[in-house]
């Protein structure tokens, strides 16, 4: 099935959606953030491996635990954010495989031979799904800010103690203000980035 969205959905999407620094009172409930997961769940990833775990910080005390883990710079706009999802990848996924991928029984054997190796498809492939959230999210009319100035091992001893999952990125959740966003900044053109051979 093929098809193409409008002009207006691909702005929304792309061209004019931007990095929210300031955030209006407008709640984001729980519902909506489900929602967001449950579009987000269907992008691709090698295996079905589906990496990425998340965890989405809402409450006064949650956000106590991340904020002494944030920069300076990121402190007060996630604190008023509505909601702050961490995302990170289990570099043990390949555990989950077997109900994943059940058309291969042995994809499991494909990366458990080596914790590297494994470590490297998690990170790549929990990269796309926190895209694929924040893309997500923009579909269903949230505004995103991505950040990764925080203290990455602050945020996954308060988070993850399990141990197993590795923490990527962080991305505000909410309804922004458009007061607070940036110039546009440049782009590549396609001649200065990428070639067809």
């Amino acid at each position: 099935m093929s098809g193409k969205l409008s002009d207006e959905a691909l702005d929304i999407i792309f061209r004019t959606a931007r990095t929210q620094n300031a955030w209006t009172d407008q709640p984001v409930s729980d519902d909506e953030l489900r929602a967001v997961y449950d579009l987000m769940k269907w992008g691709p990833t090698s295996a079905n491996m589906s990496p990425a775990r998340f965890v989405i910080v809402k409450s006064k005390e949650a956000k106590e635990k991340l904020a002494p883990a944030l920069t300076e710079g990121n402190l007060a706009k996630t604190l008023a954010a509505p909601a702050t999802v961490i995302i990170g990848h289990d570099v043990e996924f390949y555990e989950h495989l077997p109900k994943l991928f059940p058309h291969s029984p042995d994809a499991k054997t494909w990366f458990n031979w080596s914790a590297e190796w494994a470590a490297g498809h998690a990170f790549r492939n929990g990269s796309l799904q926190g895209a694929y959230f924040m893309i997500a999210a923009r579909a269903l009319g949230l505004d995103c800010g991505p950040m990764s100035g925080f203290d990455v091992g602050k945020v996954e001893e308060a988070f993850f103690p399990e141990k197993n999952v590795k923490v990527n990125f962080l991305c505000n959740i909410g309804h922004g203000d458009p007061k607070a966003v940036f110039a546009r900044s440049p782009r590549f053109t396609f001649d200065e980035v990428a070639k067809i051979i």
